[in-house]
């Protein structure tokens, strides 16, 4: 038995001493089904070939982890903190280098892990399990969830991280325990199952899809969202959606800031000389004010994409690479060098402008273009001076961990 601050492991007499494999299940009030399915994974176990332990994370007011015990699962009782907590907690007691999560009411065929232990020995490193790549049982899976809620938050994950997942809130899935450890979960409740795939596709996992096979609730069980409410579902969709959104916030302004960047520098730029008349249309001052709004906008959604890319990803890579990209004392200088560039231009116009009598005459109007670059070169080098500060705080006062 092993104390470790509100946790407590309790061991069975016949445990297993050197397990190849964990199997991790966060349990709390099953004592219906729990003898059942730790039967479906002793079986699997037995026709997969492997050394192998269940982990019963249980934070049960019934006696779940007292018939676990008994069917020679270890149980680690814990408090009730949510499903994502139940990983973190277990993390210090799991022995297996691989790891296969899962839910303890038998809607998940634990009898069948074998395809995930062939793909551990092929080189996987994150094993996801889909429902909708083998079987789902008439009335497990309710039709909002199958037709909507699902296949949404499928695309939305998707598209943001260009991924190709057919199932992302399966809940048996499978990964290294180098794995496991290394995304450092934070997640305390149902996002938990978001946040690590998004971190496995950060990490650049050698990631695959299993069948598996999905069954509805055993007779006289209530699931742990009928138990919750009518909004239980909801909000699990919710917050898994808000952890894709989180952890995915470049997507939102990386790639839409160069795109703006781009367009207001092509914008403004060949105005920086006067205004330009283009099949009968002239453009002057107006639209170039319009190209320096959207530069600005594009350059600091762009940097605001480089902090998120330092915070999220697990690696370490992507705060490497921008630290390398906006070297401190290179960079500073550059800006610090755009800014005289800039206040140049726009003295340059004050002087013309005061000696013009200070009036905007024609003779002095391509001046006037020009302080309209200078000013917009003085905005950009602040940002770029504002934000290489701020990244390479985030990488002084909030190191990646290593993996």
């Amino acid at each position: 038995m092993v104390d470790d601050d509100e946790t407590v492991l309790v061991v069975p007499p016949d445990d297993v001493t050197e397990p190849q494999v964990s199997i991790v299940i966060p349990a709390l009030d099953e004592e219906r089904v729990i003898g059942a399915f730790l039967d479906w994974c002793n079986e699997g176990i037995e026709k997969a070939g492997v050394a192998a332990e269940i982990l019963i994370v249980d934070s049960s007011s019934d006696r779940t982890g007292e018939i676990a015990l008994a069917k020679g699962a270890r149980v680690l009782k814990t408090p009730r903190r949510g499903l994502g907590r139940a990983y973190r907690d277990a993390l210090p007691f799991i022995r297996g280098e691989f790891v296969i999560c899962g839910d303890a009411d038998c809607t998940y065929d634990f009898r069948r892990i074998a395809p995930f232990i062939e793909r551990f020995a092929e080189g996987y490193e994150f094993v996801m399990g889909s429902r909708f790549a083998g079987s789902i049982e008439a009335g497990a899976m309710p039709p909002l969830h199958r037709y909507f809620g699902t296949p949404l938050t499928n695309f939305i994950l998707n598209l943001i991280y260009g991924t190709r997942f057919s199932d992302i809130h399966c809940g048996m899935r499978g990964l290294t325990f180098a794995a496991l450890k290394g995304m450092d979960l934070r997640s305390q409740s149902w996002d938990y199952a978001s946040e690590m795939i998004v971190k496995a596709v950060r990490m650049r996992l050698r990631t695959v899809e299993v069948p598996v096979r999905f069954y509805k609730d055993a007779d006289g069980r209530v699931s742990h969202h009928k138990r919750t409410g009518w909004y239980s579902p909801w909000l699990a969709g919710w917050i898994n959606l808000r952890a894709m959104l989180i952890h995915g916030a470049d997507f939102f302004v990386m790639k839409p800031g160069l795109l703006l960047l781009v367009l207001g520098l092509l914008i403004t730029l060949p105005l920086s000389a006067g205004p330009l008349t283009v099949g009968g249309i002239t453009f002057s001052l107006n639209t170039m004010l319009l190209g320096s709004m959207l530069s600005i906008l594009g350059l600091q959604g762009f940097f605001l994409g480089c902090m998120a890319q330092s915070l999220t990803d697990p690696t370490g890579d992507a705060q490497r690479r921008w630290l390398r990209a906006f070297a401190f004392t290179p960079t500073l200088a550059g800006a610090a060098g755009l800014f005289v560039v800039g206040l140049g231009l726009a003295v340059n116009f004050l002087i013309a402008y005061v000696g013009a009598g200070y009036t905007v005459s024609a003779n002095i109007l391509g001046v006037n273009h020009m302080a309209v670059t200078g000013l917009l070169a003085i905005m950009v080098s602040f940002l770029t001076f504002v934000s290489t500060l701020l990244l390479h705080a985030i990488a002084a006062l909030a190191p990646r961990r290593q993996t």
